[in-house]
Protein backbone atom coordinates (compact mmCIF):
# COMPACT_ATOMS: atom_id res chain seq x y z
CA UNK A 1 0.00 0.00 0.00
CA UNK A 2 1.49 3.34 -1.09
CA UNK A 3 1.10 6.74 0.53
CA UNK A 4 0.84 8.96 -2.52
CA UNK A 5 -2.84 9.89 -1.99
CA UNK A 6 -1.98 11.15 1.50
CA UNK A 7 0.81 13.33 0.11
CA UNK A 8 -1.44 14.62 -2.66
CA UNK A 9 -3.89 15.91 -0.07
CA UNK A 10 -1.06 17.50 1.88
CA UNK A 11 0.19 19.31 -1.22
CA UNK A 12 -3.07 21.19 -1.55
CA UNK A 13 -3.07 22.16 2.08
CA UNK A 14 0.48 23.46 2.28
CA UNK A 15 -0.26 26.99 1.09
CA UNK A 16 -1.61 27.82 4.53
CA UNK A 17 0.69 29.57 7.00
CA UNK A 18 0.13 26.77 9.51
CA UNK A 19 -0.41 23.68 7.31
CA UNK A 20 -2.45 20.77 8.61
CA UNK A 21 -1.23 17.54 7.09
CA UNK A 22 -3.77 14.89 6.15
CA UNK A 23 -1.58 12.03 7.29
CA UNK A 24 -0.52 10.62 10.60
CA UNK A 25 2.87 11.62 11.91
CA UNK A 26 5.93 9.40 11.73
CA UNK A 27 6.26 6.23 13.70
CA UNK A 28 8.10 6.13 17.01
CA UNK A 29 10.86 4.12 15.32
CA UNK A 30 11.52 6.91 12.81
CA UNK A 31 11.32 9.48 15.59
CA UNK A 32 14.14 7.90 17.56
CA UNK A 33 16.86 8.57 14.99
CA UNK A 34 16.26 11.40 12.55
CA UNK A 35 18.89 11.96 9.88
CA UNK A 36 20.40 15.43 10.30
CA UNK A 37 23.05 15.54 7.62
CA UNK A 38 24.98 17.76 5.25
CA UNK A 39 27.60 17.44 2.54
CA UNK A 40 31.04 18.75 3.44
CA UNK A 41 32.84 20.02 0.31
CA UNK A 42 36.50 19.21 0.83
CA UNK A 43 37.63 21.76 -1.76
CA UNK A 44 36.30 24.57 0.45
CA UNK A 45 38.18 23.41 3.54
CA UNK A 46 40.54 26.41 3.54
CA UNK A 47 37.55 28.77 3.84
CA UNK A 48 35.47 26.44 5.97
CA UNK A 49 37.73 24.13 8.00
CA UNK A 50 36.52 21.07 9.86
CA UNK A 51 36.55 22.87 13.21
CA UNK A 52 33.91 25.29 11.93
CA UNK A 53 31.34 22.51 11.44
CA UNK A 54 28.64 22.48 14.14
CA UNK A 55 29.10 18.77 14.64
CA UNK A 56 26.73 18.56 17.62
CA UNK A 57 23.83 19.59 15.38
CA UNK A 58 24.36 16.70 12.93
CA UNK A 59 23.96 12.95 13.12
CA UNK A 60 25.85 12.34 9.85
CA UNK A 61 28.15 14.38 7.64
CA UNK A 62 28.95 13.36 4.07
CA UNK A 63 32.35 14.08 2.54
CA UNK A 64 32.20 15.16 -1.11
CA UNK A 65 33.53 13.64 -3.35
CA UNK A 66 35.27 10.47 -4.38
CA UNK A 67 34.80 9.84 -8.09
CA UNK A 68 34.35 7.01 -10.56
CA UNK A 69 37.23 6.17 -12.89
CA UNK A 70 37.57 4.16 -16.14
CA UNK A 71 38.81 1.27 -14.00
CA UNK A 72 36.13 -0.33 -11.80
CA UNK A 73 38.88 -1.40 -9.40
CA UNK A 74 39.83 2.21 -8.63
CA UNK A 75 37.94 4.90 -6.71
CA UNK A 76 39.21 8.39 -7.51
CA UNK A 77 40.42 10.70 -4.74
CA UNK A 78 42.41 13.89 -5.14
CA UNK A 79 45.68 14.08 -3.16
CA UNK A 80 44.13 16.83 -1.04
CA UNK A 81 41.19 14.53 -0.24
CA UNK A 82 43.56 11.73 0.75
CA UNK A 83 45.07 14.12 3.30
CA UNK A 84 41.82 15.65 4.55
CA UNK A 85 39.59 12.58 4.65
CA UNK A 86 41.34 10.94 7.65
CA UNK A 87 40.99 14.22 9.59
CA UNK A 88 37.33 14.41 8.58
CA UNK A 89 36.63 10.89 9.85
CA UNK A 90 38.55 11.44 13.09
CA UNK A 91 36.75 14.71 13.81
CA UNK A 92 33.35 13.19 13.04
CA UNK A 93 34.00 10.24 15.33
CA UNK A 94 35.27 12.48 18.13
CA UNK A 95 31.89 14.21 17.94
CA UNK A 96 29.95 10.92 17.71
CA UNK A 97 28.85 11.71 14.17
CA UNK A 98 28.77 9.12 11.37
CA UNK A 99 31.35 9.81 8.67
CA UNK A 100 30.03 9.11 5.17
CA UNK A 101 31.88 9.32 1.85
CA UNK A 102 29.97 10.34 -1.27
CA UNK A 103 31.02 8.70 -4.53
CA UNK A 104 30.11 10.51 -7.74
CA UNK A 105 28.62 13.98 -7.90
CA UNK A 106 28.00 16.11 -10.97
CA UNK A 107 31.54 15.81 -12.33
CA UNK A 108 32.40 12.42 -10.84
CA UNK A 109 29.68 10.19 -12.31
CA UNK A 110 31.16 9.61 -15.77
CA UNK A 111 31.98 5.94 -15.30
CA UNK A 112 29.21 4.61 -13.07
CA UNK A 113 27.52 2.94 -16.02
CA UNK A 114 30.56 0.88 -17.00
CA UNK A 115 31.44 0.18 -13.34
CA UNK A 116 28.12 -1.62 -12.82
CA UNK A 117 27.60 -3.01 -16.34
CA UNK A 118 28.80 -6.58 -15.70
CA UNK A 119 28.91 -8.93 -12.76
CA UNK A 120 32.71 -8.82 -12.76
CA UNK A 121 32.74 -5.01 -12.75
CA UNK A 122 30.08 -4.82 -10.06
CA UNK A 123 32.13 -7.10 -7.83
CA UNK A 124 35.33 -5.14 -8.50
CA UNK A 125 33.60 -1.81 -7.91
CA UNK A 126 32.06 -2.99 -4.64
CA UNK A 127 35.41 -4.27 -3.40
CA UNK A 128 37.11 -1.02 -4.40
CA UNK A 129 34.57 0.95 -2.39
CA UNK A 130 34.94 -1.33 0.61
CA UNK A 131 38.72 -0.97 0.45
CA UNK A 132 38.25 2.79 0.79
CA UNK A 133 35.78 2.24 3.65
CA UNK A 134 38.31 0.11 5.48
CA UNK A 135 41.28 2.36 4.78
CA UNK A 136 39.59 5.49 6.10
CA UNK A 137 37.39 3.84 8.77
CA UNK A 138 34.20 5.20 7.21
CA UNK A 139 30.75 4.48 8.60
CA UNK A 140 28.95 4.66 5.29
CA UNK A 141 28.91 5.27 1.58
CA UNK A 142 26.56 7.46 -0.42
CA UNK A 143 26.22 6.84 -4.15
CA UNK A 144 25.59 10.12 -5.98
CA UNK A 145 25.11 8.95 -9.56
CA UNK A 146 23.97 11.88 -11.68
CA UNK A 147 22.14 10.09 -13.32
CA UNK A 148 21.38 6.42 -14.10
CA UNK A 149 20.15 6.02 -17.72
CA UNK A 150 20.14 9.80 -18.09
CA UNK A 151 22.90 12.19 -19.08
CA UNK A 152 24.29 14.53 -16.46
CA UNK A 153 27.36 16.65 -17.11
CA UNK A 154 27.38 15.80 -20.81
CA UNK A 155 29.93 13.03 -21.31
CA UNK A 156 28.80 10.33 -18.90
CA UNK A 157 28.57 6.78 -20.18
CA UNK A 158 24.84 6.04 -20.36
CA UNK A 159 22.92 2.80 -20.91
CA UNK A 160 19.23 1.93 -20.83
CA UNK A 161 20.24 -0.86 -18.41
CA UNK A 162 21.81 1.54 -15.90
CA UNK A 163 19.06 1.40 -13.25
CA UNK A 164 18.76 -2.38 -13.36
CA UNK A 165 22.54 -2.73 -13.13
CA UNK A 166 22.65 -0.16 -10.34
CA UNK A 167 20.29 -2.29 -8.26
CA UNK A 168 22.39 -5.40 -8.90
CA UNK A 169 25.47 -3.47 -7.77
CA UNK A 170 23.78 -2.22 -4.59
CA UNK A 171 22.68 -5.78 -3.80
CA UNK A 172 26.27 -6.92 -4.25
CA UNK A 173 27.60 -4.16 -2.01
CA UNK A 174 24.94 -4.85 0.64
CA UNK A 175 25.77 -8.57 0.71
CA UNK A 176 29.43 -7.76 1.23
CA UNK A 177 28.75 -5.09 3.88
CA UNK A 178 25.44 -5.72 5.65
CA UNK A 179 26.12 -3.14 8.38
CA UNK A 180 27.42 -0.32 6.18
CA UNK A 181 25.29 2.84 6.09
CA UNK A 182 24.30 2.87 2.43
CA UNK A 183 22.39 5.69 0.77
CA UNK A 184 21.87 7.28 -2.63
CA UNK A 185 21.40 10.90 -3.69
CA UNK A 186 18.59 10.89 -6.23
CA UNK A 187 16.55 13.06 -8.59
CA UNK A 188 13.06 14.37 -7.92
CA UNK A 189 11.63 11.45 -9.89
CA UNK A 190 12.45 7.73 -9.57
CA UNK A 191 15.29 6.13 -11.51
CA UNK A 192 14.85 5.92 -15.27
CA UNK A 193 13.85 2.51 -16.59
CA UNK A 194 14.72 0.86 -19.93
CA UNK A 195 11.78 2.61 -21.59
CA UNK A 196 13.23 6.04 -20.78
CA UNK A 197 10.53 6.78 -18.20
CA UNK A 198 10.72 6.89 -14.37
CA UNK A 199 10.39 3.41 -12.90
CA UNK A 200 7.00 2.50 -11.44
CA UNK A 201 8.55 0.11 -8.90
CA UNK A 202 11.72 0.98 -6.96
CA UNK A 203 10.93 -1.21 -3.96
CA UNK A 204 14.02 -3.33 -4.70
CA UNK A 205 16.22 -0.31 -4.01
CA UNK A 206 14.46 0.26 -0.69
CA UNK A 207 15.47 -3.23 0.44
CA UNK A 208 19.20 -2.52 0.12
CA UNK A 209 19.44 1.23 0.83
CA UNK A 210 19.13 2.70 4.31
CA UNK A 211 17.65 5.81 2.72
CA UNK A 212 17.70 8.08 -0.32
CA UNK A 213 18.39 11.81 -0.34
CA UNK A 214 16.07 13.57 -2.79
CA UNK A 215 18.03 16.49 -4.25
CA UNK A 216 15.27 19.09 -4.08
CA UNK A 217 17.20 22.00 -5.59
CA UNK A 218 18.29 23.43 -8.94
CA UNK A 219 14.69 23.15 -10.07
CA UNK A 220 14.96 26.66 -11.54
CA UNK A 221 18.15 28.49 -12.44
CA UNK A 222 20.05 30.14 -15.29
CA UNK A 223 19.08 27.14 -17.43
CA UNK A 224 15.32 27.82 -17.02
CA UNK A 225 12.97 29.81 -19.28
CA UNK A 226 12.13 32.30 -16.51
CA UNK A 227 13.05 33.06 -12.93
CA UNK A 228 11.63 30.51 -10.49
CA UNK A 229 12.22 28.88 -7.09
CA UNK A 230 15.52 27.08 -6.68
CA UNK A 231 14.16 24.59 -4.14
CA UNK A 232 10.34 24.66 -4.07
CA UNK A 233 8.64 22.82 -1.25
CA UNK A 234 5.34 22.73 -3.14
CA UNK A 235 4.40 23.17 -6.79
CA UNK A 236 0.73 22.13 -6.90
CA UNK A 237 -0.35 25.79 -6.62
CA UNK A 238 2.36 27.31 -8.80
CA UNK A 239 1.39 29.71 -11.60
CA UNK A 240 2.15 28.95 -15.23
CA UNK A 241 4.83 28.30 -16.25
CA UNK A 242 5.63 25.72 -13.56
CA UNK A 243 8.22 23.03 -14.08
CA UNK A 244 6.14 20.72 -11.92
CA UNK A 245 8.85 19.66 -9.48
CA UNK A 246 9.05 20.16 -5.72
CA UNK A 247 9.57 18.29 -2.48
CA UNK A 248 5.87 17.48 -2.32
CA UNK A 249 5.70 16.06 -5.85
CA UNK A 250 9.03 14.24 -5.43
CA UNK A 251 7.98 12.46 -2.24
CA UNK A 252 4.71 11.60 -3.96
CA UNK A 253 6.54 10.11 -6.96
CA UNK A 254 8.99 8.03 -4.93
CA UNK A 255 6.41 6.67 -2.49
CA UNK A 256 4.00 5.85 -5.31
CA UNK A 257 6.82 3.79 -6.84
CA UNK A 258 7.23 1.85 -3.60
CA UNK A 259 9.95 3.68 -1.68
CA UNK A 260 8.89 4.07 1.99
CA UNK A 261 8.65 7.66 3.17
CA UNK A 262 10.43 6.76 6.43
CA UNK A 263 13.51 6.00 4.28
CA UNK A 264 13.40 9.33 2.41
CA UNK A 265 15.74 12.19 3.38
CA UNK A 266 14.94 15.60 1.91
CA UNK A 267 17.91 17.33 0.30
CA UNK A 268 17.81 21.07 1.03
CA UNK A 269 19.86 23.96 -0.34
CA UNK A 270 21.92 26.50 1.57
CA UNK A 271 22.30 28.52 -1.64
CA UNK A 272 20.31 30.23 -4.38
CA UNK A 273 20.46 31.17 -8.07
CA UNK A 274 20.83 34.70 -9.42
CA UNK A 275 19.19 36.30 -12.46
CA UNK A 276 19.50 39.66 -14.21
CA UNK A 277 15.95 41.01 -14.37
CA UNK A 278 14.94 44.41 -15.72
CA UNK A 279 13.19 46.46 -13.05
CA UNK A 280 10.08 46.80 -15.22
CA UNK A 281 9.82 42.98 -15.28
CA UNK A 282 10.83 42.42 -11.66
CA UNK A 283 8.48 44.78 -9.84
CA UNK A 284 4.71 45.11 -10.31
CA UNK A 285 2.66 48.32 -9.97
CA UNK A 286 2.14 47.65 -6.26
CA UNK A 287 5.87 47.43 -5.61
CA UNK A 288 5.83 43.65 -5.13
CA UNK A 289 8.17 41.26 -6.89
CA UNK A 290 6.98 39.19 -9.83
CA UNK A 291 8.10 35.65 -9.06
CA UNK A 292 8.40 34.21 -12.58
CA UNK A 293 9.70 37.14 -14.66
CA UNK A 294 11.85 36.86 -17.79
CA UNK A 295 15.58 37.42 -17.35
CA UNK A 296 18.55 38.27 -19.53
CA UNK A 297 20.70 35.16 -19.94
CA UNK A 298 23.47 37.21 -21.56
CA UNK A 299 23.95 39.21 -18.36
CA UNK A 300 24.24 36.34 -15.89
CA UNK A 301 25.26 37.87 -12.53
CA UNK A 302 28.22 36.28 -10.79
CA UNK A 303 27.55 34.73 -7.41
CA UNK A 304 29.83 34.75 -4.38
CA UNK A 305 33.50 33.75 -4.32
CA UNK A 306 32.60 30.05 -4.36
CA UNK A 307 30.65 30.47 -7.59
CA UNK A 308 31.76 28.94 -10.87
CA UNK A 309 33.59 31.29 -13.22
CA UNK A 310 33.96 31.60 -16.97
CA UNK A 311 37.14 30.42 -18.67
CA UNK A 312 38.60 27.04 -19.46
CA UNK A 313 36.58 23.89 -19.99
CA UNK A 314 34.88 21.30 -17.79
CA UNK A 315 35.47 17.52 -17.70
CA UNK A 316 33.57 17.13 -20.95
CA UNK A 317 35.39 19.90 -22.80
CA UNK A 318 32.47 22.32 -22.54
CA UNK A 319 33.29 26.00 -21.82
CA UNK A 320 32.93 26.97 -18.16
CA UNK A 321 30.43 29.74 -17.51
CA UNK A 322 29.46 31.98 -14.60
CA UNK A 323 27.21 29.91 -12.33
CA UNK A 324 25.32 32.66 -10.57
CA UNK A 325 25.24 30.76 -7.28
CA UNK A 326 25.00 32.62 -3.98
CA UNK A 327 25.50 30.68 -0.77
CA UNK A 328 23.47 31.95 2.18
CA UNK A 329 26.59 33.58 3.63
CA UNK A 330 27.28 34.98 0.15
CA UNK A 331 23.94 36.77 0.13
CA UNK A 332 24.94 38.40 3.41
CA UNK A 333 28.42 39.28 2.11
CA UNK A 334 26.87 40.58 -1.12
CA UNK A 335 24.56 43.00 0.68
CA UNK A 336 21.28 41.25 -0.10
CA UNK A 337 20.76 40.12 3.49
CA UNK A 338 21.67 41.38 6.95
CA UNK A 339 23.83 39.34 9.31
CA UNK A 340 20.63 37.92 10.82
CA UNK A 341 19.48 36.66 7.41
CA UNK A 342 16.73 39.19 6.72
CA UNK A 343 16.49 41.48 3.69
CA UNK A 344 18.96 44.37 3.82
CA UNK A 345 17.95 48.02 3.44
CA UNK A 346 17.05 48.83 -0.16
CA UNK A 347 16.54 45.17 -1.09
CA UNK A 348 13.06 44.02 -2.11
CA UNK A 349 11.90 40.76 -0.54
CA UNK A 350 9.02 38.50 -1.49
CA UNK A 351 8.01 35.18 0.07
CA UNK A 352 6.15 32.85 -2.28
CA UNK A 353 3.46 31.07 -0.24
CA UNK A 354 3.10 28.35 -2.87
CA UNK A 355 6.71 27.22 -3.23
CA UNK A 356 7.45 28.32 0.35
CA UNK A 357 10.65 30.02 -0.78
CA UNK A 358 11.87 33.65 -0.75
CA UNK A 359 13.17 35.95 -3.48
CA UNK A 360 15.27 39.10 -3.10
CA UNK A 361 15.90 41.83 -5.65
CA UNK A 362 18.41 44.66 -5.83
CA UNK A 363 16.72 47.36 -7.94
CA UNK A 364 20.05 49.15 -8.47
CA UNK A 365 22.00 46.19 -9.90
CA UNK A 366 18.81 44.53 -11.22
CA UNK A 367 19.84 41.19 -9.70
CA UNK A 368 17.17 38.82 -8.41
CA UNK A 369 18.00 35.74 -6.33
CA UNK A 370 15.82 32.74 -5.54
CA UNK A 371 17.11 31.11 -2.37
CA UNK A 372 16.14 29.65 1.04
CA UNK A 373 16.00 31.44 4.38
CA UNK A 374 15.04 30.55 7.95
CA UNK A 375 11.33 30.76 7.11
CA UNK A 376 11.56 28.35 4.19
CA UNK A 377 13.89 25.97 6.04
CA UNK A 378 11.44 25.95 8.95
CA UNK A 379 8.65 25.04 6.52
CA UNK A 380 10.73 22.21 5.06
CA UNK A 381 11.48 20.98 8.59
CA UNK A 382 7.76 20.85 9.41
CA UNK A 383 7.11 18.98 6.16
CA UNK A 384 9.78 16.41 7.03
CA UNK A 385 8.46 15.96 10.56
CA UNK A 386 4.76 15.81 9.79
CA UNK A 387 5.13 13.59 6.73
CA UNK A 388 7.29 11.12 8.63
CA UNK A 389 10.38 11.43 6.43
CA UNK A 390 13.75 10.24 7.68
CA UNK A 391 15.34 13.67 7.94
CA UNK A 392 17.30 16.24 5.93
CA UNK A 393 20.62 16.60 4.15
CA UNK A 394 21.90 20.10 3.32
CA UNK A 395 24.09 21.03 0.38
CA UNK A 396 26.43 22.23 1.64
CA UNK A 397 27.69 22.43 5.22
CA UNK A 398 29.68 25.59 4.60
CA UNK A 399 26.90 27.45 2.80
CA UNK A 400 25.05 28.48 5.96
CA UNK A 401 25.83 31.50 8.16
CA UNK A 402 25.90 31.23 11.93
CA UNK A 403 23.65 28.13 11.70
CA UNK A 404 20.63 30.25 10.72
CA UNK A 405 19.36 27.65 8.23
CA UNK A 406 20.46 24.62 10.21
CA UNK A 407 18.74 25.79 13.38
CA UNK A 408 15.56 26.63 11.45
CA UNK A 409 15.15 23.21 9.89
CA UNK A 410 15.98 21.45 13.15
CA UNK A 411 13.36 23.57 14.88
CA UNK A 412 10.81 22.80 12.18
CA UNK A 413 11.48 19.10 12.69
CA UNK A 414 11.06 19.52 16.47
CA UNK A 415 14.47 17.96 16.91
CA UNK A 416 14.66 19.29 20.46
CA UNK A 417 12.26 16.47 21.32
CA UNK A 418 14.70 13.75 20.19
Amino acid sequence: MFLAPCIFIAAHLFWAAQPTWACSKQSSTAKSSPVAASWYAGWHSSDFPLQDVSWHKYSRVIYAFATTTPNANVIGLQPSDEQLLPQFVQTAHENEVSAILSVGGWSGSRYFSSAVATDANRTAFAEAILNVVGKYKLDGIEIDWEYPAKQGIGCNIVSTSDSANFLLFLQTLRRKAPKLILSAAVSLTPFIGPDGKPMSDVSGFAKVLDYIEIMNYDVWGSFSPTVGPNAPLNDSCAPTPSQGDSAVSAVMSWTKAGFPRQKIVLGVASYGHSFHVEKSDAVDKSGNLNLYPPFNKALQPAGDKWDGTAGGVDECGNPNVVGGVFDFWGLIAGGFLTASGTAAKGILYQYDKCSQTPFVYNPTSEVMVSYDDATSFGAKGRFIHEMGLAGFAMWQTGGDSNNILLDAIRSGMSMSSY
